[in-house]
């Protein structure tokens, strides 16, 4: 083959590789067992259809929001990643869990969009005698480790008065399920979007009662109220008050502005498809913009001032 042959061939096989190459993206996402991990899964999928497959997303499985922002020292390139607002507050201030980290590790940080919030879910077996918060002293409560659930739910123990008179267990939550149905466990706690997976496989398997919280409660943990409609779980037939936490999806400013771009698009015009899969996607809109406390990346920003979203000033 004459060389003015061999080196068309190679810029059209070149050209080739570059039409088909997709932008690779590490989504961080939760626990398997999780809604969130789920909420992650119909993300990838619907942006990678939306894009025609020009956004290639891998989800994975992580222990809790925590490591997902602490990732972010050592993360390089299209790393996203969940996580609620107050933890990136937290990771900038050098407070809790990231007082020994530097806060210019986390400068990079930047706003995409928000998801479903999370929801705490404290559920117990129907015939272990517990209505109220009150009746756990004494039982077992499994929490799970190392997530903002498992953190929670320890809080509220202490807040409400029952430190050191319920059984904490630490064990994974993936086998909650299955400690409940058997009689192992009392109960457990979790935080996610309602309806969540684990939840309704609880409610499948068993029947379950999941504690309602007080005004008065409720105010102590800081948190917004929720309200769980009755007949959301099989068998819990009365609505329960409980709180929620915001949660929105993040990256750094590694992510190239087109990458941002396409992937909030992508987000946006995929959500009517989302409610289809899942009513949890119904409570999100732009508004909720308003939640994140720190700037969105460029190209988030430059998709929303496209679509005239009112943005707040903090997030320009």
């Amino acid at each position: 083959m004459k060389l003015r042959n061999i080196l068309i061939v190679g810029t059209i096989a070149a050209l080739s590789l570059n039409l088909n190459a997709s932008e690779r993206i590490t989504y961080k996402s939760a626990k398997s067992s999780s809604s969130y991990y789920q909420m992650a899964v119909q993300v990838g999928e619907n942006i990678a259809k939306k894009s025609n497959n020009e956004i290639n997303i891998t989800i994975e499985e992580s222990q809790g929001s925590v490591q997902n922002v602490k990732e972010v020292r050592k993360r390089k390139g299209n790393y996203v990643f969940t996580s609620p607002p107050i933890l990136v507050k937290l990771a900038l201030g050098q407070k809790a869990m990231f007082k020994r980290d530097k806060a210019e590790d986390y400068s990079s940080i930047r706003t995409l969009f928000p998801i479903p919030y999370l929801t705490m879910h404290m559920v117990v077996r129907q015939d272990s005698g517990i209505k109220t918060f009150s009746d756990l002293k004494g039982k077992s409560l499994l929490i799970g480790k190392g997530s903002f659930g498992a953190k929670e739910a320890q809080k509220y123990i202490e807040l409400f008065g029952l430190k050191g008179q319920v059984k904490l267990i630490g064990a994974e939550l993936s086998g909650a399920v299955a400690a409940l149905k058997n009689g192992q466990i009392d109960g457990f706690a979790t935080s996610g979007s309602y309806p969540a997976p684990n939840i309704i496989e609880a409610a499948a398997s068993s029947k379950i009662k999941i504690l309602s919280m007080s005004d008065e409660q409720i105010a102590k943990t800081k948190r917004d109220k929720l309200i769980i409609p009755a007949n959301t779980y099989a068998g819990v037939d009365e609505d329960v008050s409980t709180t929620t936490l915001p949660v929105g999806v993040y990256t750094t400013t590694t992510m190239s502005e087109e990458t941002a771009y396409k992937f909030t698009k992508a987000f946006w015009e995929s959500k009517a498809n989302l409610e289809k899969q899942s009513v949890w996607w119904k409570a999100i809109t732009t508004k909720n913009l308003n939640m994140f406390n720190v700037k969105l990346h460029k190209g988030a920003l430059k998709y929303y001032n496209e679509i005239n979203v009112d943005i707040p000033e903090n997030l320009k």
